[in-house]
């Protein structure tokens, strides 16, 4: 049976290109869902401005099981009880300001959501303008074997089930936190 409106099917995009460059859009986007943004320049200024934060926090319980991060900054085997999980990611939609992640990477389902600070390590080159450009990067990362779980993460966990009164970290994080590095 032929679609009824053909033209529908996202052959085009609904939204304007980004005028500014990715990073900058995604700052902006995730800054304003309450995010909080950081831009590195290396990696060893983001190990210093992580460590930083994890000291004026006053976190003594870092989750991370992302090898290359874990012996800098992880000290607990627990997630339940942690104060803080780092993962990576997949990709940063730039328009929405959203964190994707997937089944497939290392951190796994729930590091993502279970802890009450999620800090996110991402690189620039992970940058994608919107969420179809990040649909079709996972499909030709994974060459067609697309992960079983990807979730898009857009700010702190936030509802308004209740009275339609807002409130956040009621399903997941309170805080996110992205370190985006120059790659």
């Amino acid at each position: 049976m032929p679609l009824p409106f053909p033209q529908s099917e996202g052959a085009n995009s609904i939204f304007h290109p980004a005028t500014d460059s990715l990073d900058v859009v995604f700052a902006q986007e995730f800054i304003n869902i309450n995010g909080k943004f950081s831009f590195c320049l290396s990696e060893a200024e983001m190990e210093q401005q992580l460590q930083q934060l994890i000291a004026d926090k006053q976190w003594t319980k870092i989750y991370c099981n992302t090898d290359k991060w874990n012996p800098a900054f992880s000290n607990t085997i627990s997630l339940e009880s942690c104060d803080a999980s780092i993962t990576g990611c997949e990709f940063l939609v730039a328009r929405t300001g959203t964190i994707v992640m997937s089944a497939a990477q290392q951190s796994g389902r729930t590091v993502s959501v279970y802890a009450p600070v999620h800090i996110c390590i991402a690189y620039t080159n992970q940058l994608v303008y919107d969420v179809k450009d990040a649909l079709q990067s996972i499909k030709e990362k994974y060459s067609g074997n697309i992960p079983s779980l990807i979730t898009f993460a857009t700010g702190p966990s936030r509802t308004a089930d209740i009275e339609k009164t807002l409130v956040t970290g009621v399903h997941g994080p309170k805080e996110v936190y992205c370190f985006l590095v120059e790659a």
